[in-house]
């Protein structure tokens, strides 16, 4: 372990991925914030309610959705590993298409689907109307969204962090600007963060295509129209592994929906508070991920290559640096904490709600931080049984904490949700522990479960 970390080139080959994400996850919380502070600044605190609902509701779609990136990033590492460039081109073609088929889905059946879901909500009559609106607009970005998951995934694969970087940053970025145009200077409200966001996802995707096409004539994959006719060769082990992973993404989502709606029950002023200090968690989250990122990357290629040797250094390297990143988020949280609250929200009852509960907030990075290591891990060793069975039991966890602190209310969710990322670390820490001893977390899983 030592003679890994002092390994220049591996804190080299760390951060040539780990950074460029990071830097660019840090962007999309930000956009949440930048959404809350915009919204939270009007003259309701139904505005950022229903934001945070209907934001919440779009991104349990699409993130339900995001195994399109963790698959494509697993298998395509490996190929890469493995020198394997029809296998490059193939996993990309066969990604893309699978996109555009589920978002068409989802506009021909969004009403229905949104019906359904707001029908369970027990939120104010203001803030289920607004979150409604916003649900109804954001989902016709969905062919960019997913597309977007499969071009990052992809680039990835191929250990290009930069692209990606670029890609989120654009995307935020434009998307900060028209949220403020929108709501601020045209007066739109939460139709215009939808807007804003809408057209942000497909300028995105015009930006990565033009990354991939890059990557591809570098690379000198195979034409993407000799890949056309033989889409359907190879799927199987892309849709099993998302399979898997899309079951795993569900009981994720169902943690924070249930977060999400239960918070509603105990007033708008808790709901909008919970959005302040979930726009903390996805920082977290999102900080974290790029570290997972990097590991899902290095552990496709490490295993793509059967470098056992490889494998272990990667793995040494980037937990080091997530345990550095993850105090350092501790640290800025118990510290700063109350005046980042003010920066987001200058409704006095928010803010008071807010900084009830940001001690459990705090404590996140360093709990948090072994789920998103190990995530990686298992998403680049193609291993999606796994973390499936894995993510079920903490789900059970986080709804037996609740049950039984119910009565502390809002403290008993998050209570709840600190839980879960615990269990989620410890399971997959468990797994990985019998199959790195029994030796057999080197080949891929994938196509065997």
């Amino acid at each position: 372990m030592l003679a890994a970390l002092r390994d220049k080139s591996l804190h080299f080959q760390v951060f040539a991925l780990a950074i460029p994400m990071v830097l660019s996850n840090i962007t999309v919380p930000l956009l949440g914030l930048v959404d809350a502070a915009v919204i939270g600044h009007l003259d309701h605190a139904w505005y950022l309610g229903g934001v945070a609902v209907g934001g919440t509701m779009i991104n349990m779609t699409f993130w339900l959705l995001g195994f399109l990136r963790m698959a494509t990033t697993g298998i395509c590492a490996q190929a890469y590993g493995a020198h394997d460039k029809e296998a490059q081109a193939g996993t990309f073609v066969q990604g893309m298409a699978f996109a555009w088929l589920l978002a068409l889905l989802l506009i021909v059946f969004h009403q229905p689907v949104a019906t359904l879901i707001f029908h369970f909500s027990t939120a104010s009559a203001e803030v289920k109307m607004y979150a409604e609106q916003y649900f109804s607009i954001r989902i016709w970005g969905a062919p960019a969204a997913l597309a977007n998951f499969v071009i990052m995934g992809w680039l990835l694969g191929t250990q290009n962090a930069r692209s990606p970087m670029w890609l989120l940053i654009v995307t935020n970025l434009v998307n900060i600007g028209l949220d403020v145009l929108f709501v601020l200077g045209f007066g739109w409200k939460v139709q215009g963060a939808a807007v804003a966001s809408v057209i942000a996802d497909y300028s995105g995707m015009l930006l990565g295509l033009w990354f991939v096409s890059r990557q591809w004539i570098a690379h000198s994959l195979p034409a993407i129209r000799e890949k056309l006719g033989c889409v359907r060769y190879g799927m199987g082990r892309l849709l099993k592994l998302n399979r898997d992973i899309f079951l795993r993404s569900l009981c994720l989502q169902l943690t924070f929906v249930f977060m999400t709606f239960q918070g509603a029950t105990l007033g708008d002023n808790v709901v909008a508070a919970n959005a302040v200090l979930m726009s903390f968690l996805m920082l977290v989250s999102y900080a974290m991920d790029g570290f997972a990122y990097a590991m899902e990357a290095l552990v496709g290629k490490a295993i793509g290559a059967k470098n056992r040797e490889e494998l272990s250094r990667y793995l040494v390297g980037t937990t080091f640096w997530s345990v550095i990143i993850s105090l350092v988020l501790t640290f800025t949280f118990s510290v700063f904490g109350r005046e980042i609250i003010g920066l987001i929200s200058n409704i006095p009852t928010v803010h008071q709600e807010a900084m009830r509960y940001l001690p459990w907030l705090a404590a996140f990075p360093l709990v948090a931080m072994w789920c998103f290591l190990l995530d990686g891990i298992f998403i680049g060793a193609t291993r999606g049984k796994e973390m499936r069975n894995s993510m079920f039991i903490a789900m059970c966890f986080f709804f037996a904490i609740w049950w039984m602190l119910n009565s502390y209310g809002n403290h008993a969710l998050w209570a709840a949700m600190l839980g879960f990322m615990a269990m989620r670390g410890i399971g997959l820490a468990v797994i990985f522990s019998y199959q790195w001893q029994k030796n057999i977390f080197l080949s891929p899983a994938s196509a065997n479960n």
